[in-house]
């Protein structure tokens, strides 16, 4: 397949990006192109417009700052992954980095690239989710910071408007005493999930759960915060039972049925992903690792 017929602009400054952006009725942001490529040569996309903004400077930097890790929007998957300053301040980033794709596919793509395509079964947007992170984007109305809770929309559906543009991503500092963890199941290495857990404790002085974070990715139409789970876990001793007891609540957020794995299996995967994340994310505390 080849794709439909489009102007390709090669911007230069963030502003050229946004001028062309408002120039076309539909138009769409080249950075890594691993998602972006098929879906034109597919005709998934038919934009008008293709913006490649690779030639604009001051997009390709992680800079740290208190744990929080700002990632700009031509990072690729793999530069972040082997950024020792970013896991030293931030190492679930790698952990769930891990699981993205294959290495080809991690040298070329961008983290605000997957975020921006908003894929359901993304790593990068549920770990954006269980962080409470924000993404800053750029339009013809100025600079805003959009929070991960207010991004997604639907399956690579966001909340931006046409003429935005991603800029960078930040991933706030874990609580001081955490752990963390990301559990997923793919059918192989490198396909898509058909559960992810991303999750975040924090024991209290007394052992208890003081607090919980977590996200799932490929089991809703968008990556989702597991409330639920998180409201079930905080006070308790997170023995095994109290934490089979939250995974269970799981269950009424799983909505993708649709995709070949059927609902009642993705269930009992997400269930098992976050026994899982949660065990591991309190063994971590335990040794001090995060």
């Amino acid at each position: 397949m080849k794709p439909a017929r489009f102007e390709y602009v090669a911007a230069k400054t963030v502003a050229e990006a946004i001028d062309a952006r408002s120039s076309f009725d539909d138009t769409v942001i080249l950075a890594g192109g691993q998602s972006l490529i098929p879906m034109l040569n597919y005709r998934v996309a038919q934009p008008d417009a293709v913006i490649d903004i690779n030639r604009v400077p001051g997009l390709d930097t992680i800079s740290v700052d208190n744990g929080a890790v700002r990632v700009g929007a031509l990072v690729r998957h793999r530069q972040l992954e082997l950024s020792a300053e970013a896991f030293a301040a931030h190492p679930l980033l790698r952990e769930a980095l891990d699981n993205v794709a294959h290495i080809p596919i991690r040298n070329r793509g961008t983290i605000c690239g997957s975020i921006a395509h908003a894929d359901a079964a993304a790593e990068m947007p549920a770990v954006l989710v269980c962080l409470d992170g924000f993404v800053t984007a750029q339009g013809s109305g100025g600079e805003r910071n959009v929070p991960a809770s207010d991004l997604f929309l639907f399956h690579m559906t966001t909340t931006l408007d046409s003429d935005e543009i991603i800029t960078s991503a930040t991933f706030p500092a874990l609580p001081k005493g955490s752990g963390y963890a990301f559990e997923e199941l793919t059918r192989r290495h490198g396909d898509y999930a058909v559960a992810g857990i991303c999750a975040v404790i924090t024991p209290g002085p007394d052992g208890n759960c003081a607090s919980a974070s977590l996200s799932a990715c490929g089991i809703a139409e968008k990556p989702v915060r597991l409330s639920a789970v998180e409201a079930a876990l905080v006070g308790t001793n997170l023995s095994d039972d109290a934490v089979s007891a939250a995974a269970a609540l799981v269950d009424d957020m799983v909505t993708n049925e649709d995709d070949g794995a059927g609902g009642r299996y993705r269930r009992q995967v997400a269930r098992t992903l976050i026994t899982r994340a949660v065990a591991k994310a309190c063994q971590r505390a335990a040794q001090g690792r995060a």
